[in-house]
């Protein structure tokens, strides 16, 4: 079978031998659930196309001579609703607009609108006999809110009812709030605003023609700011019944890699590996996504998932690259949402300490987006943070995964550079990685970090200075080589440790791994430094003899005791 890598087209999946974990089963649940409007959203890449694919076939009256073809092995097809194929679908698509201003937006929005109406049109052409007529009509209405009536009145007269599904219904919004323009978003979405006077018309057409809704994006900042103008739709995004009807379960992706007969070799060690030892990597790499504390499973990254699997069968080897570019574009318009000042040190809190403290809000308006309540919700939603834990009155949110991880790590980088004007000599700070990871060496990495880097933060920065921060800074820039894979804070029996740095898994010929025992101390505190290495080396020793560990090959154990931002202390090879 092949990977449906970015194909969210359900019948050229199904009829292609593409593989398909079905989800078709939640069909059912929606129809189950007591509202008819339903919103539902989930980060970038995990499968929301796709399912509005499924859902348009399922109900579609004009795949019902296909209907044992798409469904007839799925859940759906040996359990199948009394409305399946009994609408006229109507699918919208609202990504790819232009943002530049408000005309063009508008243009671009009416267009997109018009273009999916139309298609639609063609699509029922025997429904609507005279096509080519409706089209030319529809292309001289300039009014919004007049093309939508126009065609909801068109499906009233046909005597049917219609399925309507928008996809990235915030596509465009989101980009106008990275890019802080407030003005626009206001002018576009309050009062009389186009896109409110839109759903306003959607509202409407429910009386009539509309019989069932079904709108997913990213983010629900919009829906709440529409207010009154669309106040039907229930939120679903929470409902722990949904958890898993987008993403993939660990049940569902050991399926996948039998049905696709996934082969990988570790470059480190040439061995293939077991599907259990496949599923481990696949599971810190993508798993760790939980939408309501009380769901049973938490849920891998589709996209990343499949990514990983492709790479696997091209090369079959574990791949060089964890994330696909597209996916690190997704999230490149983090460094835009942190603009604001107490955004960027919520973000940069989080960074550091891997986890936060907040309550998940289910609506927000662009007004409060930037309070630390509604800021850490929008991290949840886009997929940079998931629940971890209740600790009786508190919700713990962590970063999901350690592909995540590796994306506040390139955002740390880039605030370095931009930020403090930090300059790195590539080529030097390579030879001081290659030094650790082929020499078994760390002072010279630690003396370039130290010299290049924290001696040139501000004494302004020294005020956030602790062990954290110092080794987020460590990380950041070995992250950047792709030499190792990094633990930060790994759990053992002995207790967490600070860095462990295990040889990437396409790096077969590095030598060295290292054990790190991270402490900092003010320069007034320099009296302390005898004893908190002894404290530091104490610890590395049980972490080293941990289980875990034990049998690592050339494990380096290093120390470091940074004082102030100017001296250390490294001790090695004890």
């Amino acid at each position: 079978m092949k990977i449906p890598y970015g194909i969210s087209n359900f019948e050229s999946l199904r009829e292609e031998n593409y593989i398909y974990i079905d989800k078709t089963s939640f069909i059912e649940v929606l129809e189950n659930i007591n509202s008819k409007y339903l919103f539902f959203i989930r980060p970038r890449r995990f499968g929301k196309s796709l399912f509005l694919s499924v859902l348009e076939h399922y109900y579609d009256v004009n795949s019902k001579s296909k209907f044992n073809k798409l469904f007839g092995d799925l859940y759906i097809g040996k359990n199948p609703t009394l409305l399946k194929n009994s609408y006229l679908v109507l699918r919208l698509n609202f990504s790819g607009l232009n943002t530049e201003n408000k005309e063009k937006l508008e243009n671009s929005f009416r267009l997109s609108l018009v273009n999916d109406i139309v298609e639609f049109i063609f699509k029922y052409k025997n429904i609507f006999e005279n096509a080519y007529e409706l089209e030319k009509e529809i292309n001289q209405i300039q009014d919004i809110k007049s093309i939508f009536k126009f065609i909801t009145k068109k499906v009233q007269n046909s005597g049917k009812k219609l399925y309507l599904i928008i996809d990235e219904y915030d596509h465009f919004a989101n980009d106008i709030i990275a890019m802080g323009d407030d003005k626009l978003y206001k002018d576009i979405i309050r009062a009389t605003g186009f896109v409110r006077d839109f759903y306003e018309t959607i509202k409407i057409g429910t009386e009539s023609t509309i019989d069932r809704i079904f709108i997913t994006g990213i983010s629900p900042v919009m829906l709440d700011d529409l207010t009154s103008g669309f106040n039907i739709a229930s939120n679903l995004t929470l409902d722990p019944k949904l958890n898993d009807m987008m993403g993939f379960t660990e049940e569902e992706v050991e399926k996948a890699i039998d049905k696709l007969g996934i082969e990988v070799t570790m470059p480190t060690t040439g061995k293939k590996l077991s599907t259990e030892e496949l599923l481990m990597e696949l599971n810190k790499n993508y798993n760790g996504y939980l939408f309501n504390i009380k769901a049973k499973n938490r849920v891998y990254n589709p996209g990343m998932t499949f990514y990983f699997f492709q790479q696997c069968i091209a090369n079959k080897e574990y791949p060089d690259n964890l994330i696909d570019d597209n996916i690190k574009t997704d999230y490149g318009r983090l460094n835009r949402l942190t603009a604001n000042q107490e955004n960027k040190k919520i973000l940069e809190e989080i960074i550091k300490n891997e986890n936060v403290t907040a309550s998940i809000a289910t609506r927000f308006s662009f007004d409060t987006m930037y309070d630390r309540e509604y800021f850490v919700s929008l991290l949840f939603y886009m997929g940079l943070l998931t629940i971890d834990r209740q600790e009786k009155t508190r919700l713990i949110l962590k970063i999901p995964n350690y592909v995540i991880k590796t994306v506040f790590w390139e955002y740390i980088l880039t605030k370095l550079k931009v930020e403090h004007k930090i300059r790195i000599d590539l080529e030097e700070i390579r030879l001081a990685i290659e030094e650790m990871a082929y020499e078994g060496r760390i002072e010279p990495y630690v003396k370039y970090i130290s010299k290049n880097v924290l001696n040139t933060l501000s004494n302004r920065d020294l005020i956030k200075f602790d062990e954290k921060y110092i080794k987020l800074i460590l990380i950041v820039y070995i992250s950047d080589s792709n030499a190792y894979r990094i633990h930060s804070e790994r759990e053992i029996e002995e207790g967490y440790i600070d860095i462990y740095l295990e040889k990437a898994p396409h790096m077969p010929d590095i030598k060295y791994e290292w054990l790190i025992e991270l402490k900092y101390l003010k320069e007034s505190e320099r009296d302390k430094l005898e004893e908190v290495k002894k404290r530091g080396l104490e610890q590395l020793e049980r972490y080293a003899k941990s289980k875990n560990l034990a049998d690592r090959e050339n494990l380096k154990k290093a120390l470091l005791v940074f004082i102030g931002k100017k001296d250390y202390v490294i001790v090695e090879d004890f």
